[in-house]
């Protein structure tokens, strides 16, 4: 494959031309590092094999995207092309112009230690040994195949940073100037304090949101810092083979079907909550472990929330009109979507966005803007 042309059209696509992270981006043959990937279709995930289709691979690979690699427990490179997993991402190549904005929020200079948490293909491990050098860089992931094959495929591009395996919600191995998460963690680990040195810096996203948490490292052992403007969607970290099931066997066909315990008129008309990521987010960190869909059909308009406390809630419209809500459960997740809705337009804006956050050495991260707070 001539890659060399498309690896320059994706450095232009994903940095500024200016960036000091262009070079790498254009001298890096990311199809060496990502050769098998999942595609999404209305009848499961369908597995894409490079070396047999070389055109979708060199179109594929030099997009600025991200490419899902691992589907619950079966990774593409362990795959038959006609398996068709119906599970949930739980690997993945990162977009590059993301990995990049997660580094260069790191502020990573010369010299530095970094730990890259969420080794995944390996492209963003490979990025930041070409800045800093191999010996400066460690990259974990809970996964041993993840990290074998990130390890042998580096290998082939000349590059040996320190990758191992290791539950990154527990200690750390070493310690480092920067720590780098491209998986969401919800709170920050304490190990993670443990593994930073004093005046360090740790950037992380919240588990199911989109938040991108700052923070530097105080000699009393706190981190403080911000909520950056900018956002980001990472697979949450996970301790096993695979994610636990998100909610109860039958509620979310309860939550689109079911009869309320309590049911009126809303207040605000049917939102797809994923399609609005401040208002996913500020859901997420006021009744963390909801899920949320949406469907339309014609005029008819439907948003579903449920929790995994068996709470779940409904709204239904049709023609534009205000929706008619359905709850049920020990909380109404309908009126807290609600009270976040009203907060945005008595305020303008939602507090997350700039938020001051505050890392206790034991891990406790607490957001603050103005008279609004949160504990994560």
């Amino acid at each position: 494959m001539h890659w060399r042309p498309l690896a320059e059209t994706l450095a232009t696509r994903a940095v500024h031309p200016t960036s000091r992270w262009r070079p790498w981006i254009s001298a890096l043959p990311r199809h060496t590092l990502v050769p098998r990937w999942w595609a999404r279709t209305p009848h499961g995930w369908r597995l894409h094999d490079g070396r047999t289709d070389p055109s979708a691979w060199a179109a594929t690979a030099y997009q600025d995207r991200s490419l899902v690699t691992r589907i619950g427990p079966l990774h593409a490179d362990k795959a038959h092309s006609a398996d068709r997993p119906q599970g949930m991402p739980t690997s993945s190549a990162t977009e590059p112009g993301l990995v990049v904005r997660m580094f260069q929020h790191a502020r990573i200079e010369d010299g530095h230690q970094l730990l890259d948490v969420g080794t995944g293909s390996g492209y963003g491990t490979a990025l930041a040994a070409c800045r800093l050098g191999e010996e400066r860089v460690t990259s974990i992931d809970v996964d041993p195949y993840v990290v074998e094959a990130a390890r042998s495929r580096l290998g082939d591009l000349e590059l040996r940073p320190r990758l191992d395996v290791v539950d990154a919600t527990g200690p750390l191995p070493g310690v480092y100037d920067r720590i780098v998460a491209t998986v969401g963690v919800r709170p920050v680990p304490a190990g993670w304090l443990e593994a930073l040195k004093t005046g360090g810096r740790l950037v992380t996203t919240i588990s199911g949101t989109s938040l991108i948490i700052t923070a530097d490292k105080r000699a009393d052992g706190a981190a403080v810092g911000r909520v950056e403007w900018d956002r980001a969607g990472f697979m949450q970290a996970r301790h096993d083979d695979d994610y636990a099931a998100a909610l109860p066997d039958g509620l979310r066909h309860t939550a689109l079907h079911g009869e309320g315990e309590a049911v009126a008129t809303g207040t605000y008309p049917v939102v797809d909550v994923q399609e609005g990521w401040d208002l996913a987010s500020m859901l997420a960190v006021e009744a963390p472990g909801t899920v949320t869909g949406y469907r339309a059909d014609g005029d008819e308009r439907t948003t579903w929330l449920a929790h995994p406390d068996g709470s779940w809630a409904r709204a239904t419209s049709y023609g534009g009109q205000l929706p008619l809500v359905h709850q049920n459960g020990p909380r109404r997740l309908w009126d807290v979507l609600d009270r976040i809705r009203s907060y945005w337009l008595q305020h303008g804006e939602l507090p997350l966005r700039g938020a001051r956050v505050k890392i206790t050495p034991d891990g406790h991260t607490v957001l603050a803007r103005g008279s609004w707070r949160a504990t994560l």
